[in-house]
């Protein structure tokens, strides 16, 4: 049988391009599709009242406030910085608590909502919609009903990291306890080991490190996410932040905002790190 060529595959679309064409309903589909799309951005384009005009006349302003942010302020007083480095511990202790309390509660909860784990087809599901229900609530929106609750100042800010954090870790704990191997499980109940026993030795240990990942990388992002934080009143550097540029003081808030890209710089690059390092010495031990 003679294998076709890319020059015999050229002709035969040549002599006959119709045979080659997606069928009439595909391409319909396809058309209807995409003007359904190129619709839906035109009618968004119209209803926010975009226009060149508007863009350029806001480019202008933006161009005014950047040019109030230079030179950035410098802080001469010990008690300056002493503010200003206390705003950043802040955020970085929130992040840090949030994540934390989030992993420990949510923990146990992943066992629940794995199907290799909860046989009890009811329960599965009832936690797993309650995965859904608690991730259905922005951090944003639980640091405004917690700072009515407890007041301002950073332990808003720590409450709404955590909850938030016990929906998002539940979520992919339980999604990974059901990716593992059963090999390691089936070894330890062959040696005559409990569940109990096959899940601390057969399956945590193909799960460690993707639950230190997880962790890691939640924080780096919640150590950006408590700035926004800050700004609504719970506490730390976005505090600082939104108290500068509400009394129009760009220059100290431009030298702000480069300590919080320099203090989320530092961390995603230890937690880089702690994560190759760590992540690399329990895959060796598994």
């Amino acid at each position: 049988m003679t294998q076709p060529t890319d020059a015999r595959i050229a002709a035969a679309m040549t002599a006959h391009p119709r045979a080659f064409r997606d069928p009439a309903p595909v391409r319909i589909r396809k058309i209807a599709l995409w003007v359904l799309f190129i619709g839906l951005i035109a009618w968004c384009l119209w209803d926010f009242n975009f226009s060149p005009e508007r863009i350029w006349t806001g480019l202008g302003r933006l161009g005014r406030v950047a040019s109030f942010m230079f030179p950035p302020h410098i802080w001469t007083t010990w008690e300056d910085w002493a503010e200003i480095l206390n705003g950043l511990g802040e955020t970085l202790s929130m992040a840090f608590l949030g994540t934390v309390l989030g992993a420990v509660v949510a923990f146990p909860l992943a066992f629940l909502g794995a199907k290799n784990i909860n046989r009890i087809f009811w329960l599965r599901m009832s936690a797993r919609r309650g995965y859904d229900v608690i991730r259905a609530f922005e951090t944003l929106i639980l640091a405004l009903i917690f700072i009515r609750a407890f007041g301002l100042g950073p332990l808003a800010g720590i409450l709404a990291i955590a909850v938030s954090e016990i929906g998002t870790f539940a979520k992919l704990f339980s999604e990974a306890l059901e990716n593992t191997s059963r090999r390691p499980v089936e070894g330890v109940v062959a040696s005559g080991g409990s569940r109990l026993q096959s899940i601390r030795y057969g399956i945590l240990p193909q799960v460690a490190p993707v639950y230190l990942s997880v962790i890691l990388y939640n924080f780096e992002s919640n150590v950006r996410s408590g700035t926004i934080l800050g700004i609504v009143g719970a506490g730390g550097i976005g505090f600082l932040l939104s108290d500068r540029i509400s009394a129009y003081r760009w220059d100290e808030a431009w030298s702000i905002i480069f300590l919080i890209i320099a203090m989320v710089y530092l961390i995603d690059g230890l937690s880089a790190r702690v994560r190759t390092r760590l992540i690399g010495s329990l895959e060796r031990t598994a």
